[in-house]
């Protein structure tokens, strides 16, 4: 009889613990299932990252510091600088790789066409009069702006020109065009055609 109850208490001991665990496993199913649609609609604001707001090299030094380090074979100072020398060497090879690449590449610029003129017609020219204090004699500032023919840069640059004024018409500010002569002077080469703008 003891043999028998024994056997009857395990079995029954054994029946609900059976029974008990598909409940538990279809619970924590359950659970798993309803916690992904609690936090789906939720979802954590990313935090910024203070790395953003470094510049470019900074940033680069401070991930390659992160790096865990592996520690090289050890070297005299002799292999070190023949090292550094062939570290060195083949870096100025790409560099000189790229500048021919892009020296190759590169295209020289037009520039601004030469103006056609008639090789005997005199030369005229429009300036600013800076100086009217000689008798019959301006001093004319000549303002030119060209482009660069290589690098198409805007150029300015001025001169002055003493020309001939024989009535002494023109005054400090006057715009007026001037035209090439034979010389009249030790420093005048212009004679003055007419006044354009007065000075106001």
């Amino acid at each position: 009889m003891s043999d028998e109850s024994t056997e009857k208490t395990a079995q029954s001991a054994e029946e609900p613990q059976a029974e008990e665990t598909p409940q538990a496993t279809e619970a924590p199913a359950a659970e798993e299932t309803a916690a992904p649609e609690a936090a789906a609609p939720e979802p954590e604001p990313a935090e910024p990252d203070p790395l953003d707001a470094l510049p470019w090299k900074e940033r680069r030094r401070i991930l390659r510091s992160r790096e865990p380090h592996k520690a090289g074979p050890q070297q005299t100072i002799d292999e070190r600088a023949a090292a550094r020398a062939a570290r060195r060497k083949s870096k100025a090879n790409e560099r000189r790789k790229e500048r021919a690449a892009m020296k190759a590449d590169h295209q020289a610029g037009t520039g601004t066409e030469p103006t056609e003129r008639d090789s005997v017609a005199a030369k005229v020219r429009q300036g600013i009069v800076v100086s009217n204090k000689g008798d019959k004699s301006i001093t004319v500032r000549i303002d030119i702006a060209r482009r660069h023919p290589t690098y198409e840069k805007i150029v300015r640059r001025s001169r002055t020109l003493h020309a001939h004024d024989e009535r002494n018409e023109a005054g400090e500010g006057d715009m007026v065009r001037i035209v090439e002569t034979r010389p009249l002077s030790k420093t005048k080469r212009w004679r003055l055609i007419d006044v354009v703008e007065k000075a106001r």
